[in-house]
């Protein structure tokens, strides 16, 4: 039986993964750096404690490992010495992240995988199973699209730490993808107002995963990402791009993420079951046709735990190339409908 491990099990969204590992019969290895953190988990599983400073101390714990589900963030800081132990231990890499900086460091080490016949597959979770199955069938329809816009809508808490990860992004401004490359942008570069599948409201663009990993998926060149937000919290956020190198410094990117920290707190079993997500998709080609398609999910973190667990299980047994890949090019773009609480795309033609 291949050997599972959840690196950072103690976290929000690790807990949900080690429930939904269970669901499905698997005995996973729990791990993360603290050991009090960890021994208090009430699971019984074999534990793991280690920290990722060594490259070499971690191909240790990884050298019995077949598939690690890495949860610790921020993975700007931690998914790179992850990878690299996991190409030396042949094992198969899978996150949580949605950050580009991750999408884009697999894609480097693409050739590496295949050489040492594993994957690499960041985005296991929301972060962007859903976004990313979804650009790829408006491809499907639109083969020769050259404009993709996504966007999500939840009313959904953020936990710990997603909301840490979205400090980090304060400070690194927005990005799109424009001609093939991904590029800096002010924060709520761009609005618009866009029917998610539950009204229509004013939306801008934030820097999210699939502007990285939808071009993986598509090749379509030209990239955005949406989220709700009020004309009035968008023009909230543009005041912030004026004082975004203060909001990069050190010590101030350690005293927001602390105050997150101690504030924030992920959904519990009710909401999650109470708060879906509409997740939205867009292809337009050179001679103006668009194509829009929307799918309704379960709630984020929820699909997350799901996601995690279902390329976890597709790993096991696993004969394929080795490689950097995205979810849907894994699987393939079905694969938000293998997950519980989702509805089957709808596409509208506008013109």
């Amino acid at each position: 039986m291949s050997k599972i491990l959840i690196y950072g099990a103690y976290g929000y969204t690790g807990q949900l993964i080690i429930d939904e590992a269970l669901r499905h019969n698997l005995n996973p290895i729990i791990a993360g750096r603290s050991a009090d953190k960890l021994s208090a988990l009430n699971y019984p599983l074999e534990r793991r404690v280690f920290n990722l400073d060594n490259v070499e101390s971690i191909i240790k714990q990884l050298s019995d490992i077949d598939i690690l589900i890495h949860c610790a963030g921020p993975f700007s800081s931690t998914a790179a010495p992850m990878m690299q132990a996991c190409l030396a231990s042949k094992t198969h890499y899978t996150d949580i992240t949605g950050e580009i900086s991750v999408f884009e460091l697999a894609q480097s080490f693409s050739d590496k995988a295949n050489n040492s016949n594993i994957v690499i597959c960041p985005g296991v979770g929301f972060d962007v199973i859903p976004t990313d199955c979804l650009a790829s069938q408006l491809k499907e329809k639109m083969p020769d699209a050259k404009y993709l816009s996504l966007g999500f809508d939840t009313s959904s808490r953020l936990s710990p730490g997603t909301a840490k990860t979205s400090v980090e992004g304060l400070g690194q401004g927005g990005k799109v993808r424009s001609d093939g490359i991904i590029k800096s942008v002010p924060l709520a570069y761009k609005s618009r107002t866009i029917d998610f599948g539950n009204g229509s409201k004013n939306a801008v663009t934030i820097p999210w995963g699939d502007v990285s990993t939808a071009f993986y998926s598509t090749r379509i060149p030209n990239i955005e990402v949406y989220i709700p937000v009020s004309p009035r919290g968008a023009k909230k956020m543009r005041r912030l791009n004026w004082i975004r190198p203060i909001l990069k410094m050190p010590f101030v990117q350690r005293y927001l993420k602390k105050q997150v920290g101690n504030t924030t707190k992920g959904p519990d079993a009710s909401k999650r079951k109470n708060q879906g997500t509409y997740v939205w998709g867009e292809v337009i080609n050179e001679n103006g046709k668009i194509l829009q398609a929307r799918i309704k999910t379960a709630n984020g973190y929820s699909l997350t735990a799901s996601g995690a667990i279902e390329i976890a299980r597709f790993l096991i047994g696993y004969n394929g190339t080795g490689g950097a890949f995205t979810p849907s090019t894994l699987i393939n773009n079905q694969l938000v409908h293998q997950l519980e609480g989702s509805s089957e795309t709808i596409f509208t033609e506008l013109k």
